[in-house]
């Protein structure tokens, strides 16, 4: 269970949504709660850059909904900019495949929007302490399906599907990374996942899948 933060250990947070009425209503929800701190919010993706890289947040709430990219595709960036940052998903999406594609990205925690008075704020507490933290009816759904909320899923997320097409295609991980405005270092980590998620470890199995998706001829 996590516990809440001691006046000397205060959970540094960042708030990303592309609604300023809704960054404003969560800053005062959670700077009403002892230990929290909103430090910066962001409205679209290159002011959440920014943000994250000057200060390092304990916890990101992250909007899937961004103007100038999907929040969701912007979890690795951010996880590389910031190692030490924590993501919480807020959302309006109810659908497991959604939460899945998050919590595959390295999100920690996802909590829906309808639910953010009473969720948000013990969300954050977890992440803060490296656990996670779904919406209750969601996880329940996620279980049914075979992923629960501290499992890796088995289905590749949008992002790797792309990047496999890619591989299949002959690209080489700079090239990829090109292609995509990502760093090589974020298409590694795509690979990795996909090699614990399908078991294919070469180049030449990645390949296979990808006929076998109908990603290559």
């Amino acid at each position: 269970m996590a516990t809440e933060a001691g006046a000397d250990d205060v959970i540094t947070v960042v708030l990303a949504d592309d609604h300023a009425i809704v960054r404003a209503g969560l800053r005062l929800l959670l700077e009403a709660e002892a230990g929290l701190s909103v430090v910066a919010d962001a409205g679209d993706v290159p002011d959440l850059m920014l943000k994250v890289r000057g200060h390092h947040p304990r916890v990101l709430i992250l909007d899937l909904n961004l103007a100038g990219a999907s929040g969701l595709s912007t979890i690795p960036d951010i996880l590389e900019a910031s190692p030490q940052t924590r993501i919480v998903v807020l959302t309006m999406q109810n659908d497991p495949v959604f939460a899945r594609e998050a919590l595959s990205a390295g999100a920690l925690g996802y909590v829906l929007k309808e639910a953010a008075d009473t969720e948000l704020v013990s969300a954050v507490r977890y992440a803060a302490e490296d656990q996670p933290y779904v919406n209750p009816g969601l996880g329940a759904r996620l279980a049914q399906s075979g992923a629960g909320p501290g499992d890796q899923p088995t289905a590749l997320s949008a992002r790797e599907i792309e990047v496999l097409g890619l591989i299949a295609a002959g690209h080489t991980n700079a090239e990829i990374a090109d292609r995509l405005c990502l760093s090589v270092r974020t298409i590694e980590s795509h690979r990795a996942h996909m090699h614990r998620k399908t078991g294919r470890t070469t180049r030449a199995e990645l390949v296979a899948l990808a006929r076998e998706l109908g990603l290559s001829p």
